[in-house]
């Protein structure tokens, strides 16, 4: 049994498909009451682990338990305190929300009065309100990802795995999931695991954030202790000219940690971003073969975390790395 204060916790699992290993002896805990945001591209093995947690996968190696039950040996205790809303939400259009919620109240045993109480506070937690009696084909995606919320809470589970809870979704309603989501967590002290690639997901929600890459776990903290440690500003440049001529004349700079880039544009990690700007635009600006276009400061995002720690980019459009540019991981099973 893991101790009361972690809700969560994976040593050393592994899964495999085959030759292809998906997830690659990762160790995970997540403290009790705490949003985890789990961090990583298609193919990065975020969904893979979230399915072992959750009891729809079995482990090829290590062991994990979620609210002190092993996930092999007890998954019925798994399922009984766990919720689980995955990127495809198994919803019947013909069926109406309340319908749909009573249904998977009488699947956990549930009374008829005890559904009943708990749609109605499903129903302002999650703010569909009389939008429940209506059939699930009239709802927006926004709502049909609420619902799915609603289902995976109707048994008032003590851990909730969202998996891409907002994948698809218009801004607007990937910000209401967001609210509905931190409500959640704030109002009853759920603990929460949240797969995601997008990173402003991640920085919003998440009091701590796991970066997974091609089945690894590559870093770990708050999102602000991510990203201090790979530097305190950025300065990014665009410009024309040589890139090679560009980065030699920011060389030896004391100010500079390291610089990279791709193309016509330059990202220059710097400990202390408003006393290093300016030496590394008079470097630039005397340099003969090369015409600075624009200069910026800017704090480090979690994109530059993962860039530093993978040398690629999480975001699905190829962009500027710290460390250089790779290749976006697109392997067929996440």
């Amino acid at each position: 049994m893991i101790g009361n204060n972690v809700a969560i916790l994976a040593e050393g699992v592994s899964r495999n498909f085959g030759d292809v290993v998906a997830v690659d002896h990762v160790d995970v805990a997540v403290r009790t009451g705490e949003i985890y945001g789990f961090l990583g591209p298609n193919g990065a093995g975020k969904s893979t682990l979230t399915r072992v947690l959750c009891t729809l996968l079995k482990p090829t190696g290590g062991r994990a338990e979620v609210a002190g039950h092993d996930v092999s040996d007890r998954p019925e205790m798994v399922r009984l305190n766990a919720g689980v809303a995955l990127q495809e939400a198994a919803l019947d259009d013909k069926q109406s929300g309340a319908e749909m919620l009573a249904l998977q109240g009488r699947f956990y045993g549930m009374s008829r009065a005890a559904t009943r109480a708990r749609i109605g506070e499903l129903a302002e937690l999650v703010d569909l309100g009389d939008a429940l009696q209506r059939r699930v084909r009239t709802y927006s995606g926004g709502m049909k990802r609420r619902l799915d919320l609603a289902l995976a809470l109707i048994h008032d589970p003590s851990v909730l795995f969202l998996d891409e809870p907002t994948t698809g979704l218009d801004p607007a309603s990937r910000s209401r999931v967001w609210s509905e989501v931190q409500r959640l967590n704030t109002e009853t002290s759920m603990t929460v695991f949240l797969t995601t690639q997008y990173l402003e997901e991640a920085d919003q929600l998440a009091d701590r954030v796991g970066i997974i890459h091609h089945g690894k776990l590559v870093a770990e903290g708050t999102p602000d202790e991510l990203k201090r440690s790979i530097g305190t500003d950025l300065v990014v440049v665009t410009f024309e000219g040589s890139a090679r001529s560009a980065r030699q004349s920011i060389d030896g700079l004391k100010e500079v940690k390291e610089a990279g880039g791709d193309g016509q544009t330059l990202v220059v990690s710097v400990t202390d971003g408003p006393s290093a700007i300016s030496p590394v635009a008079v470097a630039l600006s005397a340099t003969p073969d090369i015409r600075v276009k624009n200069i910026t400061l800017r704090r480090p995002s979690l994109d530059d975390v993962f860039a530093s720690v993978t040398g690629e980019r999480i975001n699905s459009q190829p962009s500027v790395s710290s460390l250089g540019t790779a290749p976006q991981d697109t392997a067929a099973t996440q």
